[in-house]
């Protein structure tokens, strides 16, 4: 039975082997050791906090396999402009006039903005076999947002994740290219080494224009990679539109990926799970896969069981093996929301 729980200092040697696979397009993933060493002690900081809205934490867990290994790791960031002003393109429609001409059009422009910036953001998914992997990729995108639903002071209302764009096999963005090299004068992975994966750098507001970019002076290949997702993003990209996600105006700057937003009342993970008191049973066979998450602040733990929910009682049965997994007893307070 896979668990989500909080990243601990003894998992950073494992960190550190996960994000040496990494495809190099995943930018919000800490690379080195130096950076995954700080993610972790932030988000133990984090953790321990106790804030009554949201500031500059940021919380990362991991996905334990039933073996004891780390098979993936999450993060979730209270506001993504903590650090300084979270940048993003936004599509805009420019209205052309000429009144002399009886002439009136639109023009798809790119505009940098910080819209983004008093947003929670979720970050940094990676599984170790993203290819082979079963519902425990959901269990560790949503158990971030479980966490969210248990403790809402921590969180703004509005939420994002930005996807990896599209690159080929040397790592190379065609959106890059049209557009981010003519400023920052470096290639794509170089400029995500550069930052960390960072969109709230001084540097990006100092390089990047501030004038609207027009999207039909960009060659095509930039212009169709704009909204797209590398392979690798493919699944994260359906857990979060399964939860409620949805691309709208925004894209990220160096990529073009998409930026993923919704309201919290239009994620599952908060209108549609159910808070109630844990028992120990043995659910049939046909009862519904769950995933369930305990109600501490202080460190949540979840896993995916199937769970006899008993909603007139408030009770759900839970199988021996999650109850130790998630470190509970009978009567202990867990949230619950089906797969």
């Amino acid at each position: 039975m896979f668990l989500v729980r909080p990243a601990d200092t003894s998992d950073i040697p494992a960190l550190e082997t996960l994000a040496a696979t990494a495809t190099p397009g995943v930018h919000t993933l800490p690379r080195t050791r130096k950076s995954i060493e700080k993610a972790v002690e932030r988000s133990k900081a984090s953790f321990a906090s106790h804030p009554q809205a949201p500031s500059d934490e940021t919380y990362q867990f991991v996905l334990e396999a039933p073996d004891g290994s780390l098979a993936g790791t999450a993060s979730i960031s209270a506001t993504a402009g903590a650090a300084g002003n979270f940048f993003a393109f936004r599509n805009d429609a420019l209205n052309q006039v000429s009144r002399d001409l009886d002439i009136s059009h639109s023009v798809h422009a790119l505009t940098l903005c910080s819209d983004l910036s008093s947003h929670s953001q979720l970050s940094g998914f990676y599984l170790r076999n993203r290819s082979s992997a079963g519902p425990e990729s959901a269990l560790l995108s949503r158990a971030r947002l479980l966490f969210a639903a248990t403790a809402p002071q921590r969180f703004a209302d509005k939420f994002f994740a930005s996807m990896s764009g599209l690159t080929d096999a040397g790592g190379r963005s065609p959106f890059w290219e049209a557009l981010g090299r003519k400023f920052f004068r470096m290639d794509f992975l170089e400029a995500e080494r550069i930052i960390e994966g960072a969109r709230n750098r001084t540097l990006i507001v100092e390089l990047m224009p501030h004038y609207p970019v027009y999207v039909p002076l960009l060659p095509q290949e930039a212009q169709a990679a704009m909204g797209q997702v590398h392979p690798d993003s493919e699944l994260p990209f359906r857990i979060l539109t399964e939860e409620g996600f949805a691309p709208d105006e925004y894209i990220d700057i160096f990529d073009g990926a998409p930026v993923l937003r919704a309201h919290k009342h239009a994620l599952r993970s908060f209108s549609a799970s159910v808070a109630c008191s844990a028992a120990a049973g043995e659910p049939h066979a046909e009862t519904a896969l769950c995933l369930v998450a305990t109600l501490r602040e202080e460190g949540l733990r979840a896993v995916l069981c199937r769970c006899g929910l008993h909603e007139s009682s408030e009770r759900a049965a839970l199988p021996p093996e999650a109850m130790r997994r998630l470190g509970i007893a009978e009567g202990d307070s867990i949230l619950c929301v089906t797969l």
